[in-house]
């Protein structure tokens, strides 16, 4: 056990760390003290936050101890909002941040550019961002640093993360839920996580809920999700070193022993992993009274625990005897480097936390991709054959698992085989480190299908394992995917900083696969119909953001192939997991998919002319509906020419100023011409294309029709008809925006709202003619099912109103005869 004189080096190096977070928050000129310090050495704003950062340096200083003793692979994540002063302090005082970034060099002019470009505009944020070395892991937005450790180290079994969890993001919902991630995590060949709950009793103005609790009642919250702890507690720095020292010794010891009972000797389930509470004052070493209130330890310590510097002598000389409490003069020497025995304490290389591989994680192995014409469905004739879509990309995952062992996993929260991607499971199973039982389907402590019923978690795994350099697909229902909105947003971000620093390397994508979409939530009903995870995505920029809408399965294979080979993307994919009609054969798909938006002149009867109407399509129910108008208007109204478009790369939409996808005007004037009316049936919300479209010219003859927020329990057809998307609407709005009066343009609308009788079949000897009949048929046949089911809900419910107001009739007639009888009996 280490003593207090052996560890007086390693105090040492966390007073230069403290000194240089000081510094960041308050000096803009002076960094060493080196004369008396005067108010135009303070910055004009003091930004910042002292609070958490004592404890960040802490620990990180204890961890460059046993990195450098053992030789290990520690990925360090500061889960605490706003704590990168501490971690910016520490990847300088290693060298990480002066080797990536050489103009903050190690000296005297280094210190004051670094200094001068925190929470500075144009300079660096008071997070630990994608600009600070070794961090995928921000602390901006709180509560997902546990669930990033956990992804981090899923098939990395030399990886030790450690999570710092700060007391006021352990009340987030998602921490919450983070610490069951050792229920999935496989000691044989995963990595380690350690977490440390650090507790400093307070959040920016209040306490904490496990700042106040007692340590009885932490050990039992943390013991019950499997954890065995140890508590470091303590406000004299040299008492808690040693005790940290202890724990953090027992705890690596734990982590060896458990992993060689895995890997050498068979060990399975859940073992009980190490974990620490820290309780220290927040703000510790920093002032402890100002203007005769007490600072540290309290709330007050949080940010600037010292302001009002510039304008007040007594404060700026308060500030100087702090910062002179941590002796610079023995931390650096004259040209303001780092003391060489105290350098010696950092590890060196890659095995620097600032410098750590995975925390730059690049692709280290390509994604081996299985060909995707085994999966094809086979097309004989558009809108002919019905398939499960989702169910070949399910068949083509189960082999991407047998083709990346160590690098590719599908994280669902409980959803696989309702999403129909079971054919995971002939090669793999359900991740799962507690006892299974008879009768468990394909559930095993082998398994790395990840199935959890949380879409926080699932996001965080993913994220923390993509920025790691490995491969994933999140699938869950669209209606939930809103849950993650926020961590996707802050994803986005992420990737979006990274494109502007040469020194991090691309990563693969994430990818969502969204299904039982609005359209198709026949039995779930309201609750489960809601598509706005796409307004989330596509608000983002287009350095990083992808949305497609495959109409069929062959579109899907195409796409997920692109998807999968991609990086530093957001990829949304929505397409339903129903049987549905199913258009193009896989050479025909993979030609449209890399347009991103085609014409079906099969679908309509326009050819190379100018169209009368142009009929837009983005998703497989608007597909389904836009071709059957389009059937229904060249039956009923054969000399309307109409054109057909489907959109799958819906960012095609966009102007090439906006989004690097966007189609040139020249592109877009021969999809949709330049002056014919659009009538676009979309996926989400009709908004969403309008803002897609602002920038094209004469954008008002577009008319989106989308989902409404109409829905409830009921058939498919009837959510088109609620939200006025179905194939007779946009037949409607197609005569209405003819370029040409139909000369039978009255009746036809009769004819739409008088459907009961199916059409004549009319049949034509050209091959168009009869493959639109032949579809025409199968469409109405559709709708003839579904109005029927439909129809027998319309008839019940309007018997049971005629039986209300029969006897509602029956008891006002009743109360009628019983005044008139005692009327006359008076």
């Amino acid at each position: 056990m280490a003593t207090e004189s052996e560890l007086l080096p390693l105090d040492a190096y966390w007073r230069a760390a403290n000194y240089l977070t000081v510094g960041e928050i308050y000096l803009q000129a002076n960094p060493l003290l080196r004369e008396p310090l005067r108010p135009k050495h303070i910055k004009p704003r003091l930004l910042g936050h002292w609070g958490t950062s004592p404890g960040l340096s802490f620990i990180y200083a204890h961890l460059n101890r046993v990195i450098r003793r053992d030789d290990l692979d520690v990925l360090f994540l500061a889960g605490p909002g706003h704590g990168g002063p501490a971690v910016v302090a520490n990847t300088y005082l290693e060298g990480t941040y002066s080797e990536i970034y050489p103009q903050v060099a190690q000296d005297l002019r280094g210190l004051t550019k670094l200094f001068r470009q925190f929470s500075t505009p144009g300079g660096i944020p008071s997070h630990s961002g994608p600009t600070t070395p070794g961090s995928i892991h921000e602390g901006g937005e709180l509560g997902y640093v546990l669930a990033h450790a956990f992804g981090a180290v899923f098939d990395a079994p030399d990886r030790l993360a450690v999570p710092v969890i700060g007391d006021g993001e352990a009340e987030t919902g998602p921490l919450e839920g983070s610490w069951k991630g050792i229920k999935f995590l496989n000691a044989a060949r995963d990595g380690a996580v350690l977490p440390i709950l650090h507790l400093n009793g307070y959040k920016i103005s209040g306490p904490t809920v496990l700042g106040r609790s007692s340590d009885d009642a932490i050990a039992s919250l943390l013991r019950g999700h499997g954890y065995a702890i140890e508590f470091v507690e303590g406000d004299d720095p040299m008492r808690v070193h040693v005790a940290f020292a202890a724990a953090l010794d027992r705890a690596l010891a734990t982590i060896r022993a458990i992993q060689v009972a895995a890997r050498r000797h068979g060990a399975r389930g859940t073992p009980a992993w190490p974990a620490i509470v820290l309780r220290t004052p927040k703000g510790w070493t920093g002032p402890k009274i100002v203007d005769g209130l007490r600072i540290e330890g309290t709330f007050r310590a949080h940010q600037v625990p010292i302001t009002g510097v510039r304008e007040d002598p007594n404060k700026l000389a308060m500030l100087e005897r702090w910062m002179k409490s941590y002796r610079p003069e023995e931390l650096f020497d004259d040209q303001g480097r780092l003391v060489p025995e105290l350098a010696a304490l950092a590890p060196t290389g890659f095995r620097r936390m600032g410098m750590h591989r995975g925390a730059n994680g690049g692709i280290a192995t390509p994604i081996d991709l299985p060909a995707i014409d085994r999966y094809a469905v086979r097309i004989e004739a558009p809108g002919v054959t019905r398939h499960e879509s989702t169910r070949v990309f399910g068949e083509m995952m189960r082999d991407i698992y047998r083709a990346n062992p160590h690098s590719f996993r599908l994280f669902c929260p409980d959803e696989t085989n309702s999403n129909r991607l079971g054919a995971v499971f002939d090669h793999d199973a359900r991740c799962f480190e507690e006892p299974t039982f008879d009768g468990d389907d394909h559930v095993s402590s082998e398994g790395r299908v990840m199935e959890v019923l949380s879409e926080h978690n699932c996001e965080g795994w993913l994220e923390g394992y993509v920025l790691t350099g490995r491969y994933g697909v999140f699938a869950t229902y669209e209606a939930f995917a809103l849950i993650v909105a926020s961590m996707a947003t802050q994803h986005a971000k992420w990737l979006e900083v990274t494109a502007s620093l040469a020194w991090r390397e691309p990563v693969p994508s994430l990818t969502y696969l969204l299904t039982s979409t609005c359209w198709r939530n026949d039995h779930n009903g309201f609750s489960h119909q809601g598509p706005g995870f796409m307004d989330t995505i596509t608000s983002k920029r287009g350095t990083v953001s992808r949305v497609y809408l495959p109409p069929d399965a062959n579109c899907l294979l195409s796409v997920a192939e692109h998807c999968l080979y991609t990086t530093n993307y957001l990829n949304l994919i929505i397409i339903d997991k129903q049987p549905e009609l199913q258009w193009l054969d896989l050479a025909a798909a993979r030609a449209h998919c890399a347009r991103g938006a085609s014409i079906w002149n099969w679908a309509g009867n326009a050819d190379d002319a100018i169209p009368d109407v142009v009929l837009a399509c983005a998703g497989d129910t608007p597909t389904l509906e836009t071709v059957a108008a389009a059937a229904w208007l060249g039956h009923y109204a054969p000399e309307l020419r109409v054109r057909v478009v489907n959109v799958v790369d819906l960012m095609k939409l966009y102007s090439p100023r906006e989004h690097p996808h966007g189609m040139t005007d020249d592109q877009f004037v021969e999809l949709f011409t330049r002056d014919v009316d659009v009538c676009f049936s979309f996926h989400g919300y009709a908004g969403a294309v309008h803002q897609l479209l602002h920038a094209r010219p004469n954008a008002a003859r577009f008319h989106v029709r989308g989902y409404k927020e109409e829905g409830t329990t009921t058939t498919p057809f009837d959510m088109v008809v609620l939200n006025e998307t179905s194939r007779y609407h946009i037949a409607m709005d197609a005569i209405r925006r003819a370029r040409r009066p139909l000369a039978n343009a009255e009746a036809l609308p009769r004819r739409v709202h008088g459907r009961a009788r199916a059409p004549p079949r009319i049949r034509d000897a050209s091959p168009r003619r009869h493959a639109r009949d032949s579809r025409l048929d199968l469409y109405e046949r559709s709708f003839e099912m579904r109005e029927q089911h439909f129809g027998h809900i319309h008839d019940h419910e309007l018997a049971e109103r005629r039986k209300t107001w029969l006897y509602f009739a029956v008891m006002v007639a009743a109360i009628v005869l019983v005044v008139v009888a005692v009327l006359v009996s008076i």
